[in-house]
């Protein structure tokens, strides 16, 4: 499932291709052809992200397209002239320079302002999003008893962070994944947000994932470079049974909360805070 990084892309590159212009909405594979008969040629006035979900705002107010890709979904864009659609589309934007082709979401609907406010309001802060900060979700963080590693996948607790970001975060901090949220200090969970703050945005701005320190890259380490359809430089997400970057530790993994959880049991140890 794509993480936040993404999402927020998504809103900027729609921004960039798509607003203010007037846009051709259809929906090659029907599914969507009732909405998008409502929207067509008007203009996609704004867009937004909020953790995994992408919302594109269509006519001066009330008619929005809520987005979320899930684990299937998938977008292409690309400049005009588009080719044909193919039946798997689920939702086509299309105006004299760009096109963009969403495939296989778990959710795409039109809903209204106060529908989308119901979303927002059932998901944490998210790091990307300026006006959110770590305050809300270090309220829920510091009374519960859950692992730190499964809350941070909890999009009611943060928006927008996944599988890679979580691992990636308490490997830089040191922090052992099954310590409970409890037992996470006020200042180090400040310091893990203000953290996925500067990953995630890096994340926007090159469309992928690096989490590695400048003095712990390939060429820094005269290491060979990762080798992973995820592509991005990490230090212990899917790198299970791999050495350490730092100490050599074999990487270990196991599931948690139905996910697959990479730490090192030497940078991570035991009850680490």
């Amino acid at each position: 499932m794509p993480e936040g990084h993404t999402i927020h892309r998504l809103a900027q590159d729609h921004a960039a291709r798509f607003r203010g212009t007037r846009t051709q909405v259809t929906s090659p594979q029907g599914k969507f052809s009732d909405a998008a008969a409502l929207l067509t040629g008007q203009e996609l006035t704004r867009t937004e992200a909020h953790g995994k979900h992408l919302f594109l705002g269509f006519g001066p107010e009330d008619s929005w397209v809520h987005i979320h890709l899930g684990l299937f979904g998938k977008y292409t864009l690309g400049e005009t002239p588009a080719p044909p659609p193919t039946d798997t589309v689920r939702l086509r934007l299309v105006n004299d320079t760009h096109y963009s082709d969403l495939r296989g979401p778990t959710t795409c609907a039109l809903v209204t302002d106060a529908e989308k406010q119901a979303i927002h309001d059932r998901l944490g802060p998210d790091p990307l999003r300026p006006a959110d900060g770590p305050a809300k979700a270090y309220a829920r963080i510091s009374r519960s008893r859950t692992t730190i590693a499964a809350l941070l996948m909890d999009q009611k607790i943060v928006a927008g962070v996944g599988n890679v970001y979580r691992a990636e975060v308490l490997f830089r901090h040191g922090i052992d994944p099954y310590v409970l949220g409890r037992d996470i200090g006020e200042a180090r969970f400040a310091q893990l947000w203000d953290d996925l703050v500067a990953l995630m945005r890096e994340g926007v701005r090159h469309n992928r994932i690096d989490t590695v320190r400048p003095e712990h890259t390939p060429e820094a380490m005269n290491r060979p470079p990762r080798v992973d359809d995820h592509g991005g430089e990490v230090y212990v997400y899917r790198r299970a049974n791999q050495p350490c970057h730092l100490c050599a530790t074999e990487i270990r993994t196991a599931e948690l909360a139905a996910r697959n959880l990479f730490w090192c049991p030497t940078c991570q140890p035991a009850g680490a805070r």
